[in-house]
């Protein structure tokens, strides 16, 4: 059976103090990006990724582009380590697919050349701080609901925003009163977002209505949200201003489940993906179908890997997000001879 391999990149949650410390002090390629991002943003996010304080990370506007550019820095630490002499973002191992959660989503931009470095880590940045000007303007949050099937949980969002929106006017923050289904991540594994208290009457039906378990997720807003429209209007902006190129591979759409081919399909996706569900077991489900044997996270966390395996049984699934995973992964590649004559 031919090898057919993704690689895949995580969103933000997966953020923890000292990512990427390892592989910044063995890998010059790593090292490079971590420089590149810290001279194009003005400030040292690596410092920041390295020794925190942990809330300074945990705030959304720090998280986002920390989380893209240690991705990256694995990846061009794991391309340096398969052929010292010559890598770049997508050799000596070029995945047939790649795809990103949320915000992972920029990784994949980069390693299929539609973005440069320097753009992504202003444009994450960018993102970040939208989408925190949001979360003052509409306070909100996240929470997983385990063991619940996906219809009974939208008719439990669309029954609280129903109710509440009825009591909201047209001076409101879009968001008010508004909840949905966020992220569609494994089978029994879903995760609600929106405004405060739609949130909470929409935990508490869930609850009565049959989830096994409900856990209020750490993130300071209302990501994949209607709370995130107008960030998603401030992002329409940024992007029109922001060079991009069509991607030389396949990238997965968060919001599609299908292949992004074109620089304006790009700028649609990163936009409205702010305030639009992740379609995370569909993307997974559709990689599957197209013959991918092989899932290869590549960032901070494993949090990928245990949607995977949720989603498809028995999935060949590679992790790079430390310095020994980078050698184990190494090791592996050639193992699985992806690599002839490198």
């Amino acid at each position: 059976m031919t090898t057919r391999v993704a690689f895949l990149f995580p969103g933000q949650g997966s953020q923890t103090v000292g990512m990427g410390a390892d592989i910044f002090a063995t890998s010059a390629a790593a090292k490079r990006v971590f420089e590149a991002v810290d001279e194009a943003l003005g400030f040292p996010l690596s410092t920041l990724c390295f020794q925190g304080p942990e809330e300074t990370l945990r705030k959304t506007i720090n998280a986002q582009p920390a989380i893209v550019t240690v991705s990256l820095a694995y990846l061009a630490a794991f391309q340096e380590a398969l052929s010292p002499s010559d890598s770049s973002w997508s050799s000596p191992l070029s995945p047939d697919f790649t795809a990103g959660h949320s915000v992972g989503e920029f990784a994949s931009l980069v390693l299929a050349g539609a973005l440069d470095l320097k753009n992504t880590a202003l444009l994450v940045r960018e993102r970040g701080r939208l989408m925190d000007i949001e979360e003052g303007a509409c306070p909100g949050g996240m929470a997983a609901i385990i063991a619940m099937n996906e219809q009974p949980l939208q008719e439990i969002c669309q029954e609280v925003t129903q109710q509440l929106t009825t009591q909201v006017n047209e001076r409101s923050h879009p968001g008010q009163g508004r909840v949905i289904v966020a992220n569609y991540n494994a089978p029994g594994q879903l995760v609600i977002s929106g405004e405060q208290k739609a949130l909470e009457q929409a935990m508490a039906l869930a609850k009565t209505r049959g989830a096994k378990k409900i856990i209020p997720l750490a993130v300071s807003g209302a990501f994949h949200s209607p709370v995130m429209y107008p960030a998603a209007d401030g992002m329409v902006r940024a992007l029109a201003t922001t060079p991009l190129q069509p991607p030389t591979l396949p990238i997965i759409s968060n919001i599609t489940a299908k292949p992004l081919a074109t620089a304006e399909e790009l700028r649609e996706e990163l936009a409205q993906q702010l305030a639009t569900s992740v379609q995370w077991t569909r993307s997974i489900e559709y990689l599957q179908d197209a013959g991918i044997t092989t899932f290869i996270e590549i960032g901070p966390g494993q949090a990928l890997a245990s949607m995977i395996k949720r989603i498809v049984k028995g999935a060949k699934i590679i992790n790079i997000g430390t310095a020994v995973e980078v050698e184990k992964a190494v090791s592996d590649i050639h193992e699985m001879g992806l690599l002839s004559g490198v």
